[in-house]
């Protein structure tokens, strides 16, 4: 396991599933490794491969994981990259099946930044059925082309009612990731009119579900009200990595 960057969530359900599944894992934190600095990173997946049968890697650049992926002879995971978070968007399906019983035909509304975590539902919704919309001020939307052919309904605004009308799932994130440190206070008035809050979650179906993929700045994009409250399903969601990579896993390594 590669981390440049911390984490509680993937660091622990990644190691406690391995062990799990009866194998385990070695973490290397930036300290050990110096991915692409101490030597080039074809070098390290080469070498990677002939002590272990798979590498979970959780970096800033995506090219970093591509390059692992293009150089090793064993799975390598995105564990986490500036531009994806797959990993999280699996566990997030998996609770979201749990709680509806199916995922064809729902609505997907993410309130907040168009980063790594919003791009990897979309590309999530769009295997899976269901629709999806965005609601981000000017400047943080995301990327995606509004008039490509689609097998769902893309909808993206800088509403954030509008997003959640009709909504089954309601998702945020943090408004600065790691990396953004230094925009934290233009990007809290940026935001300041997207907190999921208890009147917006109103504004949603009434059995609609909350989640967030963690860690939350409650009081910022999402109130202790709604994290904590009947409809949040965040730490379900949180347990469900543990679940969704151990079957990674397995389909990868078995």
């Amino acid at each position: 396991m590669i981390f440049q960057k911390p984490s509680l969530r993937t660091r622990v359900s990644f190691e406690v599933g391995m062990k799990h599944l009866g194998g385990d894992a070695i973490m290397l934190g930036p300290g050990e490794i110096g991915l692409g600095q101490r030597e080039s990173i074809a070098d390290t997946a080469r070498v990677l491969s002939g002590y272990v049968q798979g590498i979970m890697a959780r970096v800033f650049d995506h090219n970093h994981v591509i390059e692992l992926a293009y150089c090793a002879r064993v799975p390598v995971i995105n564990g986490l990259s500036d531009d994806h978070h797959p990993c999280q968007a699996l566990a997030d399906m998996l609770t979201i099946f749990e709680h509806f019983g199916h995922l064809d035909g729902l609505k997907l509304a993410y309130v907040g930044d168009g980063n790594n975590v919003a791009r990897s539902l979309l590309q999530a919704a769009e295997r899976l059925g269901l629709d999806f919309a965005i609601a981000s001020p000017p400047g943080y939307t995301l990327p995606i082309a509004p008039d490509a052919r689609r097998s769902i309904q893309v909808q993206l605004t800088d509403d954030p009612w509008q997003a959640v009308a009709q909504a089954d799932v309601i998702y945020t994130d943090t408004w600065t990731s790691m990396g953004q440190e230094g925009e934290a206070e233009p990007r809290a008035q940026a935001f300041a009119d997207y907190q999921v809050n208890a009147a917006l979650v109103r504004h949603a179906r009434p059995d609609a579900i909350v989640m967030h993929c963690l860690p939350a700045h409650r009081g910022q994009e999402i109130t202790d009200d709604v994290a904590d409250g009947p409809q949040s399903v965040i730490f379900q969601q949180a347990e469900n990595r543990l679940h969704a990579q151990k079957a990674l896993l397995v389909t990868l390594m078995a």
